[in-house]
This record gives structure tokens, sequence and C-alpha cells, in this order.
């Protein structure tokens, strides 16, 4: 898959192609199902497959401080893009003033100029241009006066629930991972650098790699989680029992993200790391003595066996 940064990369003698666009956070089931058309769209025509995205999310230009958790880092995103078969990935910077291109500059300049758009695939509730004035009505109108056709995409829904990056964000907040694994069709995933903490872990038995996650992303609620740990580069998926929160007992007052991988002794300190979150085991409690803690520690990790087995 090439990789544009900006559709001035696109490169010269480029062809004609089917474009689908979106921030596609997550890269959940419906954002895999429209991918998925405009890459059969294009292999039907005999022409290439371009997914157009955008950094930073537009929400944090148009209304800043408003930047929403992040499902997907972008290299991520670009994995999981490149997994669906798409030929080429433009990344679009979203500048105040990208912003400020009207729906009709938007197609021209673009679609038709840059990317020699031969169709256009998106979902149904697709805007685009400045204040997102333009929806699917005006784009097919526009392809008329261009030469491009558009294809609606229906959005995905199960028992009535339609698949979005806000629903999955909302699981998230909330914990319910199994949920939100339902709609990516995949585990939600964590990954940052592993960072020195207060090593209370070490000291209980049960020695923890504290995660310092990238910014704006989704960390599910306060709890205790079952989750597969993996080290960046080695491809292993180890079990792990992971607790999310303040440390009530010790009066912490910083959020972190603790992994306790089971099985494992090792120095993991500054190494990338990634947690696929499996399920929730449960929530943060308090306890009055180190021993009933140590106790369902135990208890917890147990359950993560079973879970992840």
């Amino acid at each position: 898959m090439q990789r544009w940064r900006g559709f001035e990369s696109v490169p010269s003698g480029w062809g004609r192609s089917v474009v689908t666009i979106g921030v596609f956070d997550g890269v959940h089931r419906g954002h895999q199902a429209i991918i998925g058309h405009a890459v059969k769209r294009a292999h039907d025509l005999g022409l290439q497959s371009v997914v157009m995205t955008f950094d930073p999310h537009p929400a944090e230009v148009v209304r800043p401080g408003s930047h929403p958790a992040v499902l997907t880092e972008p290299v991520r995103k670009a994995e999981l893009i490149e997994a669906l078969g798409v030929d080429a990935l433009c990344v679009v910077p979203f500048t105040p003033a990208f912003s400020q291109l009207s729906p009709n500059e938007f197609v021209h300049d673009v679609l038709v100029e840059s990317l020699h758009t031969a169709a256009v695939v998106v979902g149904d509730n697709f805007r685009f241009g400045h204040k997102a004035a333009g929806d699917v009505g005006l784009l097919e109108s526009l392809g008329r006066t261009f030469g491009f056709t558009v294809e609606d995409a229906p959005l995905v829904a199960e028992d009535g629930l339609v698949f979005s990056s806000t629903y999955i964000r909302s699981c998230v907040d909330a914990g319910d991972v199994r949920a939100a694994s339902a709609a990516l069709g995949r585990p939600h995933s964590l990954s940052g650098v592993v960072v020195r903490g207060d090593q209370r872990g070490r000291e209980l038995g049960f020695p923890t790699a504290n995660l310092l996650a990238d910014r704006y992303a989704a960390v599910p609620a306060d709890g205790v989680y079952a989750a597969w740990f993996t080290r960046s580069g080695e491809g292993v998926r180890r079990p792990a029992s992971v607790s999310i929160g303040t440390n009530p007992t010790f009066s912490g007052t910083e959020r972190r993200i603790e992994a306790y991988v089971l099985d494992f002794d090792g120095d993991l300190y500054g190494e990338r790391a990634s947690l696929d979150f499996v399920g929730h085991l449960r929530e943060q409690r308090t306890y009055d003595a180190i021993e009933p803690l140590i106790a369902q520690i135990n208890a917890d990790v147990e359950e993560t066996r079973m879970l992840l087995a």
C-alpha cells in the first residue's frame, strides 16, 4: 500500500481511482464494510483504491479542545487499512485552511484534480466541505458535473444498533470492552511505552508493567481487565491482568494502566507494548489491609487465566 501525506503527494501519472473518505477511527466493522466496498469496486473497474483520512481529527481544528478519544493510533490505523487490500492511503493534514474549503472546492481540488476520482464510496451519513455543508446528494450532483459516480455504502448494524466510532468510545469509556470488541471486530487495543511506577506491585509479588498510553488514547473505565500483552516487534501474546485507576488502597491520585503479565519475568522498561482487552473482571476497590488485596489479585489472575484459556 502506498502512503501519502497530503493530496499534493499523489504521484504524477496516478491514474483514475475509487476513493473512500473518512476519519475511520477504529477501522470498525462499519468502516471495514465501506473500505471493502471501495476495494471491490476498484477491482471490478480495474482501477486503484484510495482511502483518504485526516490528521489531526477534524473536531480538534473546528472546535479546539474537543478532540475525541482515539480508538486507533495512526500507525495501527494504517496497518488495519492496508490489511483490507487498499492500494493507497492518503493522510490529509486537517488544517484551518483545509477546513475552509467549500464542498465544490473540495471536490474539484482534491477528488478531481489530485486523485482523478472515477467513483466515491461513502456512508449514507457522509458530510464534507466547510461547516459540513455537503452531503451525499450534493456529492452525487457534483459527480455528474465532474464525471465520477457516488456509491452509498449502507451503515452496518446489529440488532438495530449502528456501529460507529462514537458508540465504541462510549463502550470503552464505560468499561464494556466486550461490546467494543463486537463492534470493532477485534479487541480494543491500547499501546504505549512501559515506564517506571511506584514498584508497589513488585513488593506485593505482582510486578506490573506501567503503560504510558498515547495522547488522546481511549482508555477503558477504571477497573480490572483480562487482556493480551504484546511487546512491540515480538509478536508473542501473553495473558495479563490489567488494573486501570488510581490505586485507591494506597491513596493514589495519578490514573495508571498497570499490567501484570502472567508467567513472565523480565525487564520491560522503555519498551513499547500493546494491550488487547478481552473482558472486564471487576471495579476498582479499596482494601483496609494488604492480605485481602493480595487474595483479590490472586483471584483476578485465575479469572484471567480462565477467560484467556
